[in-house]
């Protein structure tokens, strides 16, 4: 390479174990290899990761991680430079394993560029240096507004997708020559291979590509799909949470290129695409696990070497495969306890939470020990690399709790600090908001714990919403169960920013949960896309995907999305075949969901909900048309404050506010909903629009709810209302006692009607106080 007088360059010197000469270097999108014609009888390859970076980031520090077994084992001493402008060689580090070398450099003054790394070994007697490698090194330019990107947010509906079984776009990639799993020989309508649900099915990137004019129609806004990586394990490797190459899209979904494409089509339609990351394990057949790069890059790494045991080798096609796939080392790792309370409990002994954080997933699930500075940092910047490289608006961080804490700290900081707009949900399965509260930013833990992550799954909700909705309505269960959770709230930093879901990848399928009822479905469903909250949905959900209810069912839940393959029976992108049920309910989700788009009271409005009363559960979403001035902010919380209210705030009850209302039914039977009760929030509102069906609903008598099932309502304020000052003073009262007086009188008949009903259910309430005592 010729350069330019003016080049700069830079060098340290450390003593290391080298030797060899170098050839013409092969760059691929994520790796960098160079055939070596050294001191071994076959030429070795040369690593370097990451292949390439961006000039102009916000952390001006780069690892670079290089590898080659053709590093010698006598000690010489090597001399490294960088030629190129502005480029600054901080320190060169090894670890106990001579075959990995750590270059650190600062980019502060660098443009983008192609620079080239120099590694020389230095003969000390004759001072004379022997290159060995000369690398050419790539800083790219940012896109524009890289760092500025906008993460998803509650204006978004992720949809979740399990990219080997939403779609096959692409068969030429079904099967690889240096992948262990080929697809599944059988088609999916005989798969006589009793593993079939857990196989390869053929799914890829192609697939989503050709489908994403149908997300766009249904109404999504962010695809979050699970992992894309290269898993080359010998079984289950379709489902990507066993990642043997952190840096390359595995070559059955497609290319990195691919993957990059993917992403700017999707945002084309409106579209923003998740990635799932795993911090915490990798697959126990990645490349490092043939030559660690420090005894301490795992946790319990001295108890195996290769641990790749199967406990379903009958599905590996031949004698062949499974002889070379299937590795065991004597004895096996320590499992991980699944105990997360451990990480955060003042009363938790060391051991118990040390078998948490320290122990494997499973065999073929080395854990990763992210307390090792060099790996954590490998791990920081691989994050960074995709969201720059691929154009990311989100991360969704797989098993968040289970990797070290101070790392979980740093990493999520660091990515945040990268792009201060963007947004991660990390995955914390537990019901208990305590715990899950724990992790997030903003959240003053008693142990001084501080961390930078925005969301996290809001499991507790989930499974209290699947229990409310299957029970009957009693004084402790049914709605109720719902409504107390969300006092559950005051816990978390800001509950607005946990995703709410339906269902996903590691659940039973909500239409199964709720016994293929199609009103509890559209319930749940509602509740979700409604709700205070990120919605999530999972493919399938609204083509009704069932599955079974007891116990996991992974392969199942995870089935083919229909018309995603060649024999489909039916096709939910087209509707051709769907069954009469599976047509209402997917019409019903996309015109939920293209109402949410365009309502700012369901995306950021305030909640308000009322005690569920006789199996009906009220609850309001409202936005004001113009923000309080800080006056009016200022006097609205002084009005709390002296009237000992948590809700004198709420835009719910300011008269000129755009409200949505919603009302859960679980009666089988006609009846009507005294509209009365909520007079402090509907005040002028004389009518609304069914969104579902678009009829207008009078508010000036009660609704009549014909049988169970959700009903949602676009409130129309009175127009004379929306030209009224908006007084403080006001703030939680009616804007026109003469409308109120006007409803009472409307539904003087109706209560007289109901009253018994309410009598009943009152004094049955006033008992069931005598039997409990006070209730919270």
């Amino acid at each position: 390479m010729i350069l330019n007088l003016r080049t700069l360059t830079t060098s340290l010197v450390i003593m290391l174990s080298l030797g060899a000469s170098a050839n013409t270097a092969q760059a691929s999108s994520s790796s960098l290899s160079l055939p070596l014609q050294g001191t071994s009888s076959q030429p070795q390859d040369l690593t370097l990761e990451p292949a390439f970076w961006w000039a102009g980031m916000h952390n001006p520090e780069l690892q670079l991680m290089l590898y080659s077994r053709d590093f010698p084992s006598l000690p010489q001493q090597l001399k490294v430079d960088i030629q190129g402008h502005g480029i600054t060689l901080k320190s060169l580090y090894h670890t106990d394993n001579p075959h990995y070398l750590f270059i650190n450099v600062d980019l502060s003054q660098a443009a983008p560029q192609t620079f080239e790394l120099v590694i020389s070994s230095t003969d000390s007697a004759s001072k004379t240096n022997t290159p060995l490698y000369r690398l050419p090194y790539t800083l790219q330019a940012r896109v524009k507004g890289s760092r500025e990107r906008q993460g998803f947010s509650n204006k978004d509906v992720i949809y979740l997708i399990t990219p080997d079984r939403f779609a096959n776009g692409d068969t030429s990639n079904d099967n690889q020559a240096d992948m262990l799993e080929p697809v599944a020989a059988n088609s999916p309508s005989h798969p006589s291979n009793p593993y079939y649900p857990d196989a390869r099915h053929g799914g890829d990137i192609a697939g989503i590509s050709q489908h994403l004019a149908y997300l766009a129609k249904l109404g999504v806004t962010q695809l979050w799909i699970n992992p894309l990586l290269e898993n080359n394990q010998a079984q289950y490797s379709y489902h990507g949470y066993s990642i043997t190459n952190l840096y390359r899209v595995d070559p059955r979904f497609g290319s990195n290129e691919d993957y990059k494409a993917l992403v700017a089509k999707a945002n084309k339609l409106g579209l923003g695409v998740i990635k799932d990351v795993v911090v915490n394990h990798i697959g126990s057949n990645h490349w490092w696990l043939n030559d660690l790069p420090s005894q301490d890059w795992l946790n319990d790494a001295t108890k195996t070497q290769l641990h790749n045991r199967e406990s379903k080798p009958d599905l590996i096609q031949s004698a062949e495969t499974k002889s070379s796939a299937i590795k065991s080392s004597v004895t096996s790792p320590r499992f991980t306890s699944h105990r997360r309370t451990t990480v955060q409990d003042p009363y938790a002994a060391a051991q118990d939470h040390i078998d948490f954080v320290d122990g494997w997933f499973t065999d073929t699930m080395p854990d990763l020990n992210q307390s090792n500075p060099k790996l954590a940092t490998y791990l920081i910047q691989n994050s960074i690399w995709w969201v720059e490289y691929a154009g990311l608006s989100g991360i969704r961080e797989d098993t968040y709790s289970y990797a070290d804490k101070g790392f979980l700290a740093k990493w999520s900081k660091a990515v945040m600090a990268e792009y201060p707009n963007f947004n991660i949900v990390g995955e914390e399965w537990t019901a208990n908001p305590i715990t899950v509260s724990y992790w997030q930013k903003g959240k003053i833990n008693a142990d001084g714990y501080t961390s930078d992550l925005p969301s996290l799954m809001d499991f507790p909700l989930y499974e209290k919403l699947i229990a409310s909705l299957n029970e009957p309505e009693t004084w402790d269960t049914g709605f109720i169960k719902l409504y107390e959770m969300l006092a559950n709230d005051v816990v978390y930093a800001d509950p607005s920013k946990l995703v709410l879901f339906e269902g996903n990848h590691d659940t039973n399928r909500i239409f199964s949960l709720v016994k293929e009822n199609i009103d509890l479905y559209k319930m749940a469903l509602t509740y979700v896309l409604t709700a205070k909250r990120i919605p999530q949905l999972f493919y399938g959900t609204e083509v009704l995907m069932s599955s079974p209810t007891e116990g996991r069912h992974d392969g199942v839940v995870r089935s083919d999305f229909p018309g995603g393959f060649a024999n489909s029976a039916t096709n939910a992108f087209t509707g051709q075949g769907l069954s009469e049920p599976q047509r209402q309910a997917q019409q019903f989700v996309r015109t939920l969901l293209n109402y949410r788009k365009q309502s700012p009271a369901l995306q950021s409005g305030d909640l308000l909900h009322f005690v569920p009363q006789d199996g009906v559960y009220v609850q309001f979403r409202c936005v004001l048309n113009a923000p309080l001035s800080a006056e009016q902010k200022a006097e609205a919380i002084k009005s709390r404050i002296q009237n000992n209210s948590l809700t004198q705030h709420n835009a719910c009850t300011q008269p000129s506010a755009d409200k949505v209302m919603v009302i859960y039914n679980k009666n089988d039977k006609i009846i009507t909903l005294d509209v009365n009760r909520f007079a402090s929030v509907l005040g002028d509102s004389g009518a609304a629009t069914d969104i579902i069906s678009g009829k207008i609903v009078s508010l000036n008598q009660a609704i009549t709810l014909p049988h169970a099932g959700v009903t949602i309502l676009e409130l129309k304020p009175n127009s004379k209302s929306k030209t009224k000052t908006k007084s403080p003073l006001n703030i939680g009262l009616p804007s026109s006692q003469d409308s109120i007086r006007s409803r009472n009188q409307t539904n003087a008949l109706t209560r007289a009607q109901t009253n018994n009903s309410a009598n009943n259910s009152a004094n049955n309430l006033a008992k069931n106080s005598t039997q409990k005592g006070t209730q919270s």
